[in-house]
């Protein structure tokens, strides 16, 4: 089921729902064929549930692995950290290292470089909320710093 959840082809996704027409809230469960995302996203929600700047991922990092150096533009993001744990560069340059672990919240502000790896034994699960221009909402993926280069020898986890 996650398979053909995660890799769902791009343009496939199903019409915006009117969150008017079913009372105050919008479901979007996680084992409806509504909720797959397009390959390489990270998401669960955003313009699926109707809402206009607010998107909430989970993003899962597993060990030995890391994800791409980047910025959201116009969009400040909220981190929580489920289980693991990660280090996390961070600011221009990424020139700070925070290491996080589950239970942890992370504030990133709008056009703020961050990059997450996971140097440890299980899986690093997150809860990712942006809020944001709607079409805003992808990331601006920078080149790694020379002072990180080392880290080249993690692999990029995939859809991160």
């Amino acid at each position: 089921m996650a398979d053909g959840w995660l890799n769902r082809p791009r343009g496939t996704e199903p019409a915006r729902p009117d969150p008017r027409a079913q009372g105050d809230c919008v479901i979007i469960r996680s084992h409806s064929e509504d909720c797959r995302r397009s390959a390489g996203e990270s998401g669960g929600s955003g313009p699926l549930s109707g809402a206009k700047a607010l998107r909430l991922h989970l993003v899962m990092i597993p060990p030995g692995t890391r994800g791409l150096p980047h910025f959201h533009e116009d969009c400040e993001s909220a981190v929580y950290v489920v289980s693991g744990e990660a280090d996390v560069w961070h600011g221009t340059g990424l020139v700070n290292r925070s290491a996080v672990r589950a239970g942890d919240f992370i504030y990133v502000p709008p056009g703020t470089p961050h990059l997450t790896v996971n140097r440890g034994e299980v899986t690093s699960i997150a809860a990712v909320t942006r809020a944001g221009p709607a079409d805003q909402a992808d990331a601006v993926v920078i080149e790694l710093p020379r002072h990180l280069t080392a880290l080249l020898s993690y692999p990029v986890a995939v859809g991160e």
